[in-house]
């Protein structure tokens, strides 16, 4: 078995030796960086307006609404707070400290490659809601395809422009989604204790299938953002910051933004309204003037202006890291043709779908990482030499797993696996332990200087 001391003498990437710790000086409290980061992602409407679509018929309230809280807590007791903790003792940015789990050759690709590509999946889905939003909004079905266009490009060129300028959009507009939510638990969540689903749900087990598929679609959401802790997290002072701003940041937005959209579609449903497709806002077009109901559309769409920007950024930046040589402009514009395709012919409309391959992808890059951690006593570990086999088999079998139920694949190929991204963190978990104990890890190399470690 290797020794995980071990060192040899090997020389590093210019991208990890380059690599700056955040020093103490510029990181703050929880309620300043982690906290508002995390509940604006859970602010997003595409998030919360379709949450009642995965449970709500099929197993009525309280099971939903139980699969909310469960996907909550899963998100950041398992795929968030082992990243943030590596990212709070080290200041180092998720590719750094990813290539601990992968290699310091392999990191470039997982998590840093990945990530990035995946980014423009997000993008693409922020571009396909918005634009849909907009054009309904003024009645309007020409401007959707101008739209995505105009949308996607846009965001990409603020990320590309740096984070000063993704904050200078994001800064009141969280506040229009969070009214929008509090209007749609005033108008309906009166009713919504009395909601039952179909009679046939119930009888054929739909409370467990209920849960089940609103973790999945948490879990599924969330997977990049849990990894993401690492660079969050880097502005963290200690462990409590850390704690405390995925308690507030993730496990109370979650329950706050999923919790109020499916009560207010199930008070809506029992009060008579007609929800076919089981969106929040749906259920406000059928209680508000035209008027109003147009100017809230509007509205929510502006605000989710600053995620896809956000998406961008991140995506500029991994592609800064493992195409140092390739212009920004051309891979960043690259990846927005790609999502502006994805919008406009509707792919990126296939929500489980787009969360289940993403968390396939990053299902169990958290449980490699996760189980790395707790193999180094709950230290970041250094970078390994290479491509860190454990990482990478661990990755594969996870990706498989998590990847067997989704709708992309063949019907032939598919395979039903409950809550398929937790399956694919607990796959990747295993398979790093027992690599690990089978001797299959690369040894450290040494960092040319220890970043700072905070207790």
């Amino acid at each position: 078995m290797s020794n995980p001391a071990q060192t040899v003498p090997s020389s590093l990437p210019d991208y990890i030796t380059s690599a700056k710790a955040n020093p103490a000086q510029n990181r703050g409290a929880w309620y300043r960086n982690v906290a508002p980061t995390y509940a604006g992602i859970f602010l997003w409407f595409i998030f919360w307006d379709s949450m009642s679509g995965n449970g709500l018929s099929v197993g009525g309230l309280w099971m939903t609404l139980l699969g909310v809280v469960l996907g909550a807590l899963i998100c950041h007791f398992l795929f968030y707070l082992v990243p943030g903790l590596l990212g709070m003792q080290t200041g180092l940015p998720l590719y750094v400290v990813g290539s601990s789990t992968f290699g310091a050759a392999g990191a470039l690709i997982m998590p840093g490659f990945v990530m990035g590509a995946l980014q423009f999946g997000w993008l693409g889905v922020n571009a396909f809601g918005a634009s849909d939003a907009l054009a309904k909004g003024f009645s309007t079905p020409a401007l959707y395809i101008p739209l995505c266009i105009l949308w996607t490009f846009g965001a990409a060129f603020v990320g590309l422009k740096g984070i000063k300028y993704v904050a200078a959009v994001a800064t009141y507009l969280p506040l229009i989604p969070l009214a929008v939510l509090l209007l749609g638990l005033a108008l309906f969540g009166g009713s919504a204790a009395g909601y039952t689903p179909p009679a046939a749900a119930e009888a054929s087990g739909g409370g467990m299938k209920a849960m089940l598929l609103m973790i999945s679609i948490i879990v599924g959401f969330f997977a990049t953002a849990g990894a993401a802790g690492v660079d969050i997290c880097a502005s963290s002072r200690d462990r409590k910051d850390v704690s405390m701003g995925g308690i507030v940041g993730i496990v109370i937005a979650i329950v706050f933004t999923a919790g109020i959209s499916v009560i207010a579609v199930a008070g809506a449903l029992k009060s008579g309204a007609s929800v076919p497709d089981n969106l929040m806002t749906t259920a406000l077009k059928t209680k508000l003037s035209p008027g109003l109901y147009a100017t809230i559309m509007i509205a929510l769409t502006l605000a989710a202006f600053p995620s896809a920007c956000f998406s961008s950024f991140i995506a500029a930046n991994s592609f800064k890291t493992v195409m140092p040589k390739v212009s920004p402009y051309l891979s960043v514009g690259i990846g927005a043709i790609v999502s502006a395709v994805l919008a406009i012919t509707g792919l990126a409309s296939k929500l489980p779908s787009v969360f289940g391959l993403i968390g396939a992808s990053f299902g169990p890059v958290c449980g490699a990482m996760a189980v790395d951690y707790l193999l180094s006593n709950g230290k970041w570990n250094g970078p390994r030499a290479g491509f860190n086999p454990a990482g990478w088999i661990a990755w594969a079998l996870g990706f498989i797993v998590g990847i067997l139920p989704n709708p992309l694949l063949p019907a032939s190929m598919q395979v039903n696996i409950p809550c398929a991204p937790v399956a694919a963190f607990i796959v990747g978990a295993a398979v790093y332990f027992l690599c690990a104990k089978m001797g299959l890890q690369n040894a450290t190399i040494p960092m040319p200087a220890a970043p700072a470690k905070q207790d």
